[in-house]
């Protein structure tokens, strides 16, 4: 493979680009806008052709990966990102920005994220799975308690679980059974790369003139932000090792208890209060792809 080529398909070469673009070049934001859900769509289609499908035969075994799912993104991620957010964090409007964070479920990437960091990704989709469940019931309880109100459409969540999970899953199975995976096996890790190209790109580029011209609001965040990643992320690999949790479970579970949906959170933050109330999420958005890169350069320096 050329070295040109080699570049184009490398994930954190193609994620810094975004980075990059999205910074000094947002113009092309008013187009992408519109293609995140479906990219996204797209990179779980792929990611969850490598769930067997003997997985659903045993409904048992689906339980423990799910029940891990809820506690890991809403007691250990948001626990967290609310203790810490209330010490630093003093404006409202950021401070529901948190909430906002702390509410909504993982992201769905976690599932992409978790097959080429070396993690279980039968174990990682359940616990999205459960996650997503169990968010139609913790997103309002939660909002009513910590905001007052109950502010967002249960039916969007709804929406964007058939989008983004229940849809690529079905798709996948059509890909397996018409034996088109194999086609596309060569091409999953590059059309997945530039889906997310695509998705960091928007986001980055939607919010040029918060990163490049507000610093001093930004610190706080940015602080948070890498808290909430990083340290737990390296605190919840601890405790892995700890309890001896094998290596592509604890890889399942730092990426559930350090990544949220932050697509999801900025758009309800948009919509319903502001743009500097969704600061926090398109913040720690950035942050996160830092991260997964940072994750897999760990990985690799761990071999």
């Amino acid at each position: 493979m050329s070295p040109i080529k080699s570049l184009v398909r490398n994930r954190n070469f193609i994620l810094l680009m975004a980075l990059l673009f999205g910074l000094f070049l947002p113009q092309g934001t008013r187009w992408t806008e519109h293609l995140t859900l479906p990219a996204l769509s797209v990179v779980m289609s792929l990611s969850t052709m490598g769930v067997s499908g003997s997985v659903f035969r045993s409904p048992r075994s689906l339980i423990v990966p799910a029940i891990f799912g809820v506690l890991m993104s809403y007691v250990v991620c948001s626990g967290f990102v609310l203790g810490i957010s209330a010490i630093i964090i003093k404006e409202e409007a950021i401070w529901n920005g948190f909430i906002l964070l702390a509410i909504v479920p993982p992201a769905v990437a976690i599932m992409a994220f978790s097959e080429f960091l070396g993690g279980d990704s039968t174990y990682s989709f359940v616990g999205i799975i459960g996650a997503y469940f169990g968010a139609l019931i913790i997103m309002p309880l939660m909002a009513f308690s910590l905001l007052g109100s109950r502010f967002f459409d249960l039916g969007r969540l709804s929406i964007l679980m058939i989008f983004l999970i229940i849809a690529p899953l079905v798709i996948s199975r059509i890909l397996l059974w018409k034996g088109i995976d194999k086609q596309l096996e060569a091409m999953k890790g590059a059309i997945t790369n530039w889906c997310f190209f695509i998705v960091t790109y928007t986001i980055v580029g939607l919010n040029q003139a918060v990163f490049l011209g507000e610093p001093l609001t930004l610190a706080p965040v940015a602080a948070i932000a890498v808290a909430s990643t990083f340290f737990l992320g390296l605190l919840i690999g601890w405790v892995g090792k700890l309890f001896r949790i094998d290596p592509k479970i604890a890889t399942s579970l730092v990426l559930l208890g350090t990544i949220k949906n932050y697509g999801l959170a900025a758009g309800i933050a948009l919509a319903l209060f502001g743009e500097q109330t969704a600061l926090p999420a398109t913040v720690s958005s950035i942050f996160m792809f830092v991260y997964v890169i940072w994750l897999g350069l760990k990985g690799r320096w761990s071999l």
